[in-house]
């Protein structure tokens, strides 16, 4: 890869990555942290990943760094940043999105990944199989275990409206 590939691949898919950390961890910094982490890590093998990979490339890159960060903080607990409101529960209605969110929380790690991705950022299956390293079988799986327990979930749509 050149050069222009490298700024190429910057301007098309630094946002799609942004989003899809964002989605996940939902922290400003520590995604446009994770962004340019990977960008980096794609810049120092540049001359060894060929332009038609680079979106496969950065998405990997991008979810292997989300995975380890996500492992190394749940390994180091920060008592100060304790939100109360979090701890608090309250039966009023706070909209659909906020349920939906919750719903996709509560999911594990690996099924929240491949869900957002075929349904938020619109990846095949396979693209999904390339950047997480599964197989195409085992993301189907995923994917349907976490449509089902999100239907589960959420239930009805006319309960929530």
């Amino acid at each position: 890869m050149i050069v222009e590939e490298y700024n190429q691949a910057v301007d098309l898919y630094s946002d799609a990555i942004y989003r899809f950390i964002l989605k996940n961890i939902k922290d400003v910094d520590k995604a446009k942290d994770i962004v340019q982490d990977s960008y980096e890590k794609l810049w120092k093998t540049h001359s060894n990943v060929d332009f038609t990979k680079v979106k496969s490339y950065l998405f990997s890159t991008a979810y292997h760094t989300l995975v380890d960060l996500t492992r190394r903080e749940k390994k180091q607990g920060c008592w100060d940043e304790v939100n109360q409101r979090d701890l608090s529960y309250s039966d009023e209605y706070t909209g659909l999105n906020e349920v939906l969110h919750k719903a996709l929380d509560l999911l594990p790690e690996k099924q929240k990944m491949v869900v957002l991705m075929r349904d938020y950022e619109g990846y095949s299956y396979k693209e999904i199989s390339e950047i997480t390293g599964l197989s195409e079988p085992q993301v189907k799986v995923y994917i349907f275990r976490a449509r089902k327990f999100l239907k589960e979930y959420i239930g009805k749509i006319e309960v929530l409206v």
